[in-house]
């Protein structure tokens, strides 16, 4: 795990685009604070960047870093769930513009998972995550599942959790308003 994550995060500070084990499912990834980097991944999903992707970070106590005002109910849905769980909040700042949805949201996971967590320590910035999939097309339910055209795209493939058996699924995700209305938008 370790020599993975050197290597990945050698990739990320030059500008690379990583596919690699989140704490959900086989994601494409990238420095969030670098414009160039988010675009490459936006073309190699052949996504809309009109379409959202959300960043991780390795601590609930980075969210300020991010986010103008955190809502108070962010901190007891972090606390309390105990599955993946992305939040999507108003008030996005210090992130690639292109990155940020027009409406200034941007969704945030707090990640467990021991790989994501020491990536993004080492990294000290946060990273993409999108599935790793084409756009439109199912997200792989293993890395076997990952298309060819991905794999020759990125410029780094994490080797750690390629023979993991275990099937993930994506987070669920929360849409926070300005006022404390919950949005659930994915279970």
């Amino acid at each position: 795990m370790t020599d993975d994550i050197n290597q990945a995060v050698q990739v990320l500070r030059k500008g690379g685009v990583l596919l690699y084990p989140t704490d959900t499912i086989w994601g494409i990834g990238c420095d969030a604070t670098n414009p160039a980097a988010v675009n490459r991944v936006y073309e190699i999903k052949q996504r809309n960047d009109n379409k959202g992707m959300l960043v991780l970070l390795d601590a609930v106590a980075s969210l300020d870093r991010y986010i103008r005002e955190v809502p108070d109910i962010a901190w007891e849905l972090i606390e309390l769930t105990d599955n993946p769980l992305t939040i999507i909040y108003h008030g996005a700042k210090n992130l690639a513009e292109n990155l940020i949805s027009a409406d200034g949201t941007i969704g945030i996971r707090i990640v467990r998972d021991e790989f994501c967590r020491k990536l993004i320590q080492q990294f000290r910035k946060p990273i993409v995550s999108t599935s790793a999939n084409i756009s439109g097309k199912p997200w792989p339910v293993s890395f076997d599942a990952i298309d060819p055209l991905i794999l020759k795209q990125v410029d780094y493939i994490v080797k750690w959790k390629q023979e993991d058996p275990i099937k993930g699924k994506p987070s669920a995700i929360i849409k926070l308003g300005l006022n404390g209305e919950v949005e659930i938008i994915r279970k």
